[in-house]
């Protein structure tokens, strides 16, 4: 099998792996929200696989193609965050040599350009994210005039994905730590899958929600989610506390609170578990 499609395999396995996970707020195989299915987001996935991991991309074309082809499946934003930080991860597997992952993806983000950084305007231009205002740096409705890192860089204080760009991923290393932990602690990916979603929505104000209803509301989802956390991480199985997520979930979604920038950071997660094995 190529490598090409080895990694597209990995990008789907990890964005099923976060759908069949318990994640409040966010769409599942327990239950969809916020107008979105997990059929959705199943044909999201496989669309989005299709172009992610093609060789000869740069990271910006890799990341409008993958968008173009979602929007062409689903004709609504699904991915737009796990695209984005995604593209940057198959990019460092796809560079040949002998160093380890995490150096390959220093490469990758230190080397952006203003190109990539155009095709990635486009992107989140075609995809449309609810919430996402204006900037006076570097505005994703103008031409880009800094690389995509240097843009990241901008964009960091106000966004965890572009924060990600900035810091090299060190939000996501850390959690696919958590994540390996809990695996080896209860031997079941969903429930690992289910933590790492909840250290996310209490570790950070989420993105997403900040851009819909302001840093009050977000700040008071993160600390609902921390308190659901620090209960959930106590038990044994956690499968007895299937019934607080879900109630918590419930709750969520009645509120129209979609911490989605969480469930993006998530399948990040899932994949770099994959990839920097």
């Amino acid at each position: 099998m190529s490598k090409n499609i080895q990694l597209a395999n990995a990008f789907k396995a990890a964005c099923m792996g976060e759908l069949e996970a318990l994640k409040p707020g966010n769409v599942h195989i327990f239950a969809d929200g916020h107008g979105m299915t997990v059929q959705d987001f199943m044909l999201s996935a496989e669309a989005a696989s299709s172009m992610i991991a093609q060789p000869y991309l740069n990271l910006g074309e890799r990341i409008l193609k993958s968008v173009q082809a979602t929007q062409n499946a689903v004709n609504c934003n699904t991915n737009l965050g796990i695209i984005l930080l995604c593209a940057p991860l198959i990019q460092a597997a796809l560079l040949d040599g002998e160093a380890d992952f995490l150096t390959k993806l220093n490469v990758v983000l230190t080397s952006t350009t203003v190109e990539d950084a155009e095709y990635t305007f486009a992107a989140i231009r075609l995809a449309k994210p609810s919430g996402l205002g204006a900037s006076t740096q570097q505005d994703v409705s103008q031409t880009a005039t800094e690389t995509l890192k240097n843009a990241m860089q901008i964009a960091a204080p106000r966004d965890l994905v572009a924060r990600q760009y900035a810091n090299h991923f060190a939000d996501i290393i850390v959690a696919v730590a958590h994540y390996r932990r809990l695996l080896v602690l209860w031997q079941r990916p969903a429930w690992a899958t289910t933590a790492v979603h909840l250290h996310f929505m209490a570790q950070f104000l989420d993105s997403h929600v900040v851009r819909k209803y302001g840093e009050i509301i977000a700040k008071m989802v993160q600390a609902e989610a921390a308190a659901h956390e620090a209960d959930f991480l106590k038990a044994y199985n956690p499968k007895t506390f299937q019934t607080p997520l879900l109630q918590f979930d419930a709750v969520l979604k009645k509120r129209g609170l979609n911490p989605g920038t969480s469930a993006d950071m998530t399948v990040t997660v899932l994949l770099m578990a994959q990839l920097a094995s």
